[in-house]
């Protein structure tokens, strides 16, 4: 039955977001194995191709997930992964969205940089120039990168403590934003008659020092014609919840009931508007794997399908590397000791679903998280006609659980074509989604403000 609109639904509109990997497979570690799926994920017409398809679907924002290391079992054994093509390629996200934007013209494109593994003034540059090269359609997904894989590719031993993490990124972000707010927007002059380029009571140092990080300018870049980057961010600890209300322009969430997700989001909402944000200017959108067919026996056959692609061994090295814990240790069915539980890091939040769904019942085995997580399966996907996905998304948005969606795909480009065509147009229908796109940036398009400038 289809929901009716609401006030909100007229006064504000569905956002869509791709969700993209620049590697052998999209979020889904089996996608390389559906016969829709192109296996050119090493040429930049691959990429292009995707952009052209969302643009057309006048999706606001395409961005790149991201992580700096292949799965392995945590005895270092990662042939697994190879064999197997277990979300082992893992290329730059930056250099492959470059054909992306160079094939279209309004959609956002962004990227995944870690807090944790790089520094501010490299990250303030990299994406201040990609927004100059995309004309004002950059955005940064803020990571703070929990695997202790991505941790030894970048010399560490292991990731730091996840409270330590967030405190480093919100020094980060100060540093970031501090360097792109020191240019004034009229502070080029580029005049050859007069000789001069610039004024220099309009380019300011930040001379920041603080606990984990010292930059001191002056910037090199100078602002763009969104200001500058949206930035976007993961985060679903409470912890990265409040970073996200004091910083994000968007925030990606997991796919939890619908109830709990409208709590979450009422509770980032309150927390932004006690920072003095407008609550409207936190995006939030759920990711969702939606299975779309012409019928519904089409979509329910195609669901069947896809149930056959993942392999065990996805799974046990998905898990492994989410939560810094050898899963192929174990025989599949052998509980969890608690010592076993306490030791596991890197996410939270999956860990945590599989506890609450046995409520204290008995101790988790691996084949339960496998179940309860869906880690290397598809997460449970949305099936059904364009009508039953519209529906669902009318449901979720009008509640409101959030402010759009970030769809998933189950195959590239496959997914996303069917998608366009199917879905948005009912969208469209309903008044829930846009027609075209509001302007040229992503600020634009995202219904954010632009930021002042704040030389100092």
């Amino acid at each position: 039955m289809r929901v009716g609109h609401c006030t909100r639904a007229i006064v504000l509109q569905i956002v869509l977001v791709g969700f993209l990997q620049a590697q052998n497979c999209s979020n889904f570690a089996g996608s390389w194995r559906h016969p829709e799926s192109r296996l050119d994920f090493l040429s930049p017409e691959f990429f292009a191709d995707i952009a052209r398809t969302l643009e057309d679907g006048k999706f606001q924002l395409c961005f790149f997930d991201d992580r700096l290391g292949m799965p392995e079992f945590h005895g270092g054994r990662f042939a697994e992964a190879v064999e197997n093509g277990i979300r082992f390629v893992k290329m730059d996200p930056i250099a492959c969205l470059m054909p992306m934007a160079m094939a279209t013209s309004r959609i956002g494109i962004g990227a995944t940089y870690s807090v944790t593994y790089y520094q501010p003034f490299h990250v303030a540059r990299l994406f201040q120039t990609l927004d100059h090269m995309t004309k004002g359609r950059a955005c940064w997904n803020v990571v703070t990168s929990m695997n202790d894989i991505e941790a030894m590719n970048m010399g560490q031993d292991g990731a730091p403590p996840h409270d330590r993490r967030y405190d480093r990124a919100d020094e980060f972000l100060e540093i970031v934003h501090g360097h792109w707010d020191t240019w004034a927007d009229d502070a080029l002059i580029v005049d050859r008659t007069s000789g001069r380029f610039a004024d220099p009571a309009k380019v300011q140092r930040i001379d920041y020092k603080g606990e984990h990080f010292a930059s001191r300018g002056p910037f090199t870049v100078p602002r763009t014609p969104q200001g500058h980057p949206v930035v976007i961010q993961a985060g679903q600890s409470g912890r990265g919840r409040k970073f996200a209300a004091r910083r994000g322009g968007g925030v990606v969430t997991s796919n939890p009931p619908r109830e709990d997700a409208a709590e979450a989001s009422a509770d980032m909402k309150a927390d932004a508007a006690r920072l003095g944000r407008n609550p409207d200017h936190i995006k939030i959108a759920t990711l969702c794997h939606p299975i779309v067919g012409k019928t519904k026996a089409e979509a329910e056959d195609k669901r069947a399908f896809i149930e056959t692609l993942p392999l065990e061994v996805d799974s046990l090295m998905l898990l492994s590397e989410n939560n810094n814990f050898d899963f192929g240790s174990k025989p599949i069915d052998e509980p969890f000791t608690q010592a076993e539980l306490d030791s596991m890091s890197g996410t939270q939040g999956g860990k945590d679903r599989v506890l609450k769904t046995l409520a204290g019942s008995r101790m988790p085995t691996p084949r339960d998280f496998i179940n309860i997580t869906r880690r290397g399966k598809l997460p449970h996907p949305w099936v059904g006609t364009p009508k039953d996905i519209a529906d669902t998304m009318e449901e979720w948005f009008t509640t409101p659980a959030c402010d759009g969606f970030v769809v998933g795909a189950p195959c590239v480009p496959g997914s996303y074509i069917d998608f366009v065509r199917l879905v948005v147009p009912e969208l469209q229908r309903r008044g829930l989604f846009h027609k075209d796109y509001a302007g040229n940036t992503l600020r634009e398009n995202l219904g954010l403000p632009r930021p002042i400038s704040r030389p100092r």
